[in-house]
């Protein structure tokens, strides 16, 4: 049986409201939501009460999650660890109750390090955390972005390979463009073993974000690619950041330059839907 496509979405760029994320992926065809902020809650901070509330909507609306879009990584190294163990604990009870599979994280601030530095606390802190998740029967899937020990191809490619498959890779082929490193072929060559699954954002190296296929991220080339050996559905989870997202800048310390302009939120979502299934339905063609 040839691989599918399937799409989910971070939604609460469409809407902080759990009801309105689940209603616009119902009505535009999305399997899945990657959830990281609901209704005005990070994911990984949400009570049992809320867990149920948000399992039982799901189950309602026919959407599930595959991935859990945590923040998990996203801390400095001179942070407390021992409450973000717990934190990766806390997150990977609430992935199991949702029923995902998956959690997206990230490989840390280096707080003043070098990557030569930094090296043995980042793999000794991911190998703790890679422990609890499991011990919950969860696959860690790591981010490549600006700032992080995982922020060029080859800093992730150290981590893949020393994890040998116990640690996947969430590839954002945007963030590449957007950290000035090659997605394509150099970073997706180096990765494309250890793909999980992929972000989807398209981007340029002066900072600029732009639907899907506007950019220098090579979406459609990396995904045609892809396509031809997937042996099994592959997932492509939405995270466009074309309407009011700070938190790149806030991480990262680059502002996004968004030429293309929104009424708001909503619209911003709504046309990146329809870009990235221009790219996916060019791709079920060949």
């Amino acid at each position: 049986m040839m691989a599918k496509i399937l799409l989910s979405a971070f939604a609460d760029e469409y809407s902080p409201s759990l009801d309105e994320q689940l209603d616009v992926l119902s009505r535009e065809g999305f399997s899945y939501l990657e959830p990281r902020n609901v209704d005005g809650t990070n994911i990984s901070d949400l009570d049992d009460a809320a867990v149920r509330v948000m399992k039982s909507k799901l189950d309602a609306s026919g959407i599930a999650v595959d991935s859990i879009g945590s923040p998990l990584g996203k801390i400095k190294l001179c942070d407390d660890f021992a409450a973000h163990l717990d934190k990766t604990r806390r997150t990977c009870e609430i992935a199991c109750a949702l029923g995902a599979k998956r959690i997206r994280m990230f490989s840390f601030y280096l707080a003043g390090k070098t990557v030569f530095e930094a090296h043995e606390q980042v793999i000794d802190q991911l190998g703790q955390m890679l422990d609890v998740a499991d011990s919950y029967g969860i696959t860690l899937c790591h981010e490549n972005e600006g700032g992080i020990f995982g922020e060029s191809p080859e800093n992730c490619l150290e981590l893949l390979r020393v994890f040998d498959g116990r640690l996947r890779a969430v590839f954002d082929m945007g963030n590449f463009t957007f950290c000035g490193y090659y997605p394509y072929p150099q970073g997706y060559e180096k990765i494309k073993p250890h793909i999980e699954y992929f972000h989807i954002k398209d981007t340029f190296s002066d900072h600029t974000v732009v639907p899907a296929g506007h950019g220098q991220a090579f979406i459609e080339t990396i995904l045609a690619d892809y396509m031809k050996t997937a042996d099994r559905d592959v997932i492509l989870s939405l995270e466009p950041h074309l309407h009011g997202f700070v938190g790149l800048k806030t991480l990262t310390g680059n502002a996004l330059n968004q030429p293309f302009h929104y009424e708001d939120s909503k619209e911003a979502f709504l046309d990146a839907t329809a870009h990235l299934k221009a790219i996916v339905a060019n791709i079920e063609k060949e």
